[in-house]
């Protein structure tokens, strides 16, 4: 059977439009953008007639960061469905306790318990239900412009244009500008259950903190009793040169939310994880949080490949390699454009093009299209363009992108 370009890319447009998001059909038509996704592979990814062949610079906000269809995971899961299932939250799990005690131990300090979930934002809200059961507390402080999801108590703690259609919201919110420390000391009161920031927020242009700002979010969460939470949806899993992004500032926080690469690309798996001192809440409360699907086992399976990759001697050495090649490609694409290029913000492998307006990033994302590359501009702030390509990157790609986006930049230059 065909599973890719069954059907001509006219009849899935208007399907899709007629019974999925007739919204997201229009959005394309009107910025010209024509591109369904059919067959895909590694660093690749191809439009459902193979007629464009794309770098995939964006990987899902870091979901295939070991590629697509990575024949590892892909025969680990296989391997799984000789036995198992998605198992069910009503028992003692085999397969979520293997995968539990990995996790525990790449993570920093005595960070050692899981709680698992599907998504992203479900393990966000796990993360701020957790820290208002420990401390008795319901104020959350996040960043101006973050996004964590879209579900109940994560929608609150993102940028208002996801969450004002749905007001009145959970209340006890406060937002403060990412990376200053004095607006967080100020907002962080007796009333503070967490705080909740991306080590690196996406969405909002791949901004940089400075380097003693976790350093400082830690002191002030200690000397406050409140708990400190790293959504590391995007940043974790080896996207930032080491198995966390928090990791790159040496600061441990108290939960660390995983998601989008644990999956593999292959099976839907995320996990919030928290260190022994805030267990005593769901100790005394074992089923006050349950996910039907959350942590199935043989999504367990497809995350334990992943770390195993992910540990596998010189992995994280070839990110922070490929990591310097960018590095090295962006300070040379500066020099040759000046006056659009503002600046090249970079974490390791979490990296954005600040450019010189608002139009610059989706401008970049069409000619991406036209030039061999799938990039997204950040929608919070859309003079970034993202830069995620998956970490099993080679050097001659990595510099093959850099060179498309030399021509995409003079392309953009051209529009202005």
């Amino acid at each position: 059977m065909t599973w890719v370009g069954a059907e001509p890319r006219e009849q899935i447009t208007e399907k899709f439009g007629r019974h999925v998001s007739s919204g997201k059909v229009k959005f394309y038509a009107a910025a010209g953008v024509d591109f369904i996704l059919g067959k895909r592979e590694g660093i690749y990814m191809y439009d459902v007639d193979e007629k464009r062949k794309l770098i995939n610079c964006n990987s899902n906000g870091g979901v295939f960061n070991l590629g697509h269809r990575n024949p590892q995971v892909i025969a680990a899961v296989k391997e799984a469905m000789e036995e198992l299932d998605i198992g069910t939250h009503h028992t003692v799990s085999e397969h979520r306790a293997r995968l539990a005690e990995r996790l525990a131990g790449i993570s920093p300090g005595d960070i050692n318990r899981m709680v698992f979930g599907v998504s992203g934002g479900e393990v966000i809200d796990a993360a701020i239900k957790l820290a208002r059961g420990h401390t008795k507390r319901s104020g959350i402080v996040s960043a101006i412009g973050a996004y964590h999801g879209h579900t109940g108590f994560a929608l609150p703690a993102g940028h208002e244009q996801y969450s004002k259609p749905f007001e009145p919201l959970v209340p006890g919110y406060t937002q403060i500008p990412f990376g200053d420390i004095e607006a967080l000391d100020k907002a962080v009161d007796e009333k503070t259950a967490a705080v909740l920031l991306e080590t690196i927020p996406a969405t909002l242009g791949i901004v940089i903190p400075p380097e003693d700002y976790y350093a400082g979010v830690r002191s002030i969460c200690d000397e406050r009793g409140v708990v400190m939470i790293m959504d590391e949806v995007q940043t974790g899993l080896g996207r930032c040169g080491a198995y966390w992004g928090i990791d790159t500032y040496g600061v441990v926080p108290d939960v660390i939310v995983t998601a989008k690469g644990l999956s593999g690309g292959i099976y839907p798996i995320t996990a919030a994880l928290y260190r022994d001192e805030l267990n005593a809440f769901l100790d005394e409360n074992p089923f006050i949080h349950i996910s039907t699907f959350g942590g199935p086992e043989l999504g367990c399976y497809a995350a334990l490949k992943v770390l195993d990759v992910l540990e596998k001697p010189g992995f994280l050495e070839h990110v922070r390699e490929m990591a310097d090649v960018f590095a090295r490609g962006f300070a040379t694409l500066k020099k040759k454009h000046p006056d659009i290029l503002v600046e090249a913000r970079q974490r390791g492998m979490m990296m954005g093009l600040k450019l010189m307006n608002e139009m610059c990033g989706p401008l970049m994302t069409v000619a991406g299209l036209d030039n061999g590359i799938f990039t997204v501009y950040a929608n919070n702030d859309t003079s970034v363009n993202q830069i995620l390509p998956p970490l099993i990157i080679q050097k001659e790609e990595a510099l093959e992108v850099v060179d498309r986006l030399d021509a995409m930049l003079t392309w953009v230059e051209g529009k202005l």
